[in-house]
């Protein structure tokens, strides 16, 4: 069993390309996990955090699968709409625009990386957020 923190490596490969084509963007270990940032900004944050410690994960902690959050940050507006029909999202307990969601097979990459590139796009300084355009389709 892994530590609290500890991101599965294929997770993290997945997250790795999405994140790494964001214009100045960087990966760091993070206090948990592992986050993604734009100059001192997180954009993306990774982790498996412990449900036992936190109520706000016990949810979504299942007994026979390691519980693997993903937070970034949405567009105030969009906040209800993604976080209302529950299950893989919530919102988070910190932060007036964070989101998480709970990743795992069930997951559309393809809407997490959109998801993402909009976090990404509210951290960045206005100039580098107006050169990214939508990430390609992931297979």
């Amino acid at each position: 069993m892994s530590s609290p923190g500890d991101v599965p490596p294929e997770i993290l490969n997945r997250l790795r390309p999405i994140c790494r084509q964001l214009p100045e963007s960087y990966e760091e270990p993070a206090w948990i996990g592992v986050r993604w940032r734009i100059r001192t900004r997180t954009f993306a944050h990774v982790y498996m955090p412990d449900a036992q410690r936190s109520s706000v994960y016990a949810p979504y902690a299942a007994a026979d699968q390691e519980l693997v959050v993903m937070t970034f940050r949405v567009p105030v507006d969009d906040l209800l709409g993604l976080t209302a029909g529950g299950f893989p999202f919530f919102r988070a307990d910190w932060g007036h625009n964070v989101v998480a969601t709970v990743l795992g097979d069930h997951i559309d990459w393809t809407e997490l990386a959109e998801l993402i590139t909009d976090s990404y796009r509210l951290m960045a300084p206005k100039f580098l957020a107006a050169k990214v355009t939508l990430p390609p389709p992931l297979s």
